[in-house]
């Protein structure tokens, strides 16, 4: 399985609930509408705690590298829109991907 995490950090001026709000009701469908939800696809909020630079991990899982770069590609092409949503509610220069190797412990 191949997994990317992505820290993000919601835009200047936007509040907590507002940002989650944006996120789950305008982003997910927008992406949900453009290509197949990845087989995984988390977003985990940031809601107490310490003082974080993100706001958000969003978790995604996908087959393999290629099913990922194929979704990617399906997202991020002119006219999907992606790139302008994001700049509602993300600051996009913030955005820390990460690429996971998972490991589970079964019981």
């Amino acid at each position: 399985m191949f997994k990317v995490m992505s820290f993000l950090t919601k835009k200047e001026g936007l509040n907590t609930k507002d940002f989650i709000d944006y996120y789950e009701n305008n982003h997910v469908p927008l992406i949900a509408s453009i290509a197949p939800v990845p087989d995984g696809y988390k977003r985990n909020y940031i809601i107490g705690g310490t003082e974080e630079d993100f706001d958000v991990i969003t978790e995604m899982s996908f087959q393999d590298r290629e099913a990922y770069e194929a979704w990617v590609a399906k997202m991020y092409a002119p006219d999907t829109g992606v790139i302008e949503d994001e700049t509602r509610f993300l600051d996009r220069a913030k955005t820390k991907p990460h690429f996971i190797e998972e490991h589970k412990t079964d019981k």
